[in-house]
């Protein structure tokens, strides 16, 4: 059934005594959008859009954009992986806001920075064939395989925002409301762009259908009603304005993943909200904060909500958290991390200006390390002659960036076990590694229940 016919369905089988069976039959001859316009849009029942849910496919989008498509706390899906495919292939995406000598430049940069990829990729490729033969017991396509994606483990760093990328996505229709308005009001052209797309797909029948007889739109009432979520616009360009004329943050020192205990819940979320419009590390914005008064931490808060209508919920910066990782971690790894989606994540502009990882085995492989300095520091330097946001694009994946998780023990446990086994990429295995130390740093005895490999413990052959 397309996603609005079943969320009605299964909202009358929760308000009537019938059988599903019965519900479905007389949603087949009653107007699924008449009732969503009163239940949903006008009685503000929202729930009711969480019964129904779709499949959306995003394909040749930007690394970058897929980022945006997928910052939704209730959403499952995948992007495609740059651990078993060559994204040489694919080019690279030139920003809308960029023509003219600009769009020169950023495509010289971008071109620079796959050619190193390809070169860095064979260069791991050959290092560590010759440093892990094959066992007898392996077959040469498997060893093949695996060899491969440890060598793209290395060169992705050297991707960048730009590159294109294919997303696959499930959600509920309220859901996929909440990311269209979101989109909407991105700061790049082509997330904008998307969230008219997607609105405009909801609005027509399916590309891929199941069912010929049946080709109906999926969720043509949402598409009527996926406005601009303005409320998260105005309440940023108010945060920036507030900070602006009143928060001065000393400057601190910062390692790469920090764990902050917040024992204050006012000051917490006040500090939350700030987080994305300045460029402090967490656990100074929140010591700045604690000294305030309770009246100046308001008017944090008030910032945040001016703009908020009626039926907008409140920013995600409103939200507790019980651990709180400040982490100064490059973008391929934050790619693989954005994924878990029990933590509610918030991210810094992308500047460029903490500088790069550089991957161990580089140091290894003969004259790998020269490549990647030299293109890492021209795609870097290039990016600083282009104008905000386009030059975002060329980003590459070894940069840093900082970016804040909150999460309860939980979840702290699942992604410090997961993401810390020898499957993993070295990156977010280092990083799920030290979220364990941290805890343990804090409160050894919980500490001690998460079973996190060691970044030491290897099997480089094993997938």
């Amino acid at each position: 059934m397309p996603p609005e016919k079943s969320a009605y369905a299964l909202a009358r089988y929760s308000r009537s005594a019938d059988s599903i069976r019965q519900s479905i039959e007389w949603v087949r001859s009653h107007n699924a959008q008449q009732f969503l316009e009163s239940y949903y849009f006008q009685y503000g029942h929202q729930s009711i859009a969480d019964l129904g849910h779709t499949v959306l496919c995003f394909e040749g989008v930007s690394e970058l954009a897929a980022s945006e498509i997928e910052d939704e706390t209730l959403w499952d899906g995948q992007a495609k992986s740059s651990r078993y495919q060559d994204f040489s292939k694919g080019g690279f995406i030139v920003p809308p806001e960029l023509d003219g000598a600009g769009a020169e430049r950023y495509r010289a940069a971008g071109e620079a920075l796959l050619a190193a990829y390809k070169d860095t990729h064979w260069r791991m490729d050959a290092h560590l064939r010759e440093k892990l033969p094959r066992p007898e017991t392996m077959k040469p396509e498997a060893y093949g395989r695996n060899i491969a994606a440890r060598a793209f483990d290395v060169a992705r760093y050297l991707l960048f925002w730009g590159v294109p990328t294919n997303v696959g996505q499930v959600t509920s229709i309220r859901t996929l409301e909440k990311q269209i308005r979101r989109l909407r009001v991105s700061e790049y052209g082509e997330a904008r762009e998307l969230g008219l797309e997607v609105a405009q797909a909801c609005a027509e029948a399916p590309d891929c259908v199941w069912d010929a007889e049946r080709n109906e739109p999926l969720a043509p009432t949402l598409a009527r009603h996926a406005e601009p979520d303005e409320y998260q616009r105005q309440a940023r360009a108010d945060l920036e304005l507030w900070a602006r004329q009143n928060l001065r943050v000393e400057e601190a020192a910062a390692g790469r993943v920090e764990l902050i205990r917040p024992t204050d819940t006012l000051t917490e979320i006040a500090a939350t909200l700030l987080y994305p419009v300045c460029d402090a590390p967490f656990r100074a914005l929140y010591e700045t904060v604690r000294e305030w008064s309770t009246a100046r931490k308001k008017e944090v808060l008030e910032a945040a909500g001016r703009s908020r209508g009626e039926r907008d919920d409140l920013l995600r910066g409103f939200r507790g958290g019980q651990y709180c990782f400040d982490m100064l971690i490059d973008i391929g790894a934050y790619r693989d991390l954005h994924r878990h989606r029990r933590c509610h994540q918030y991210r810094q502009a992308y500047a460029g200006q903490h500088g790069y990882e550089v991957p161990a085995a580089l140091t290894e492989a003969p004259g790998a390390e020269a490549v990647y300095r030299a293109a890492m520091d021209a795609a870097l330097g290039a990016m600083r002659e282009l104008p905000d946001p386009a030059r975002q694009y060329l980003l590459p994946f070894g940069a840093r960036a900082r970016f804040l998780f909150k999460m309860d023990f939980a979840e702290v446990e699942y992604i410090a076990r997961v993401r810390s086994g020898v499957k993993g990429h070295f990156s977010y295995r280092e990083i799920a590694w030290e979220m364990k130390q941290r805890v343990m740093e804090t409160e050894p005895e919980l500490g001690a229940l998460i079973a996190a490999t060691p970044p030491w413990v290897e099997d480089p052959l094993k997938r």
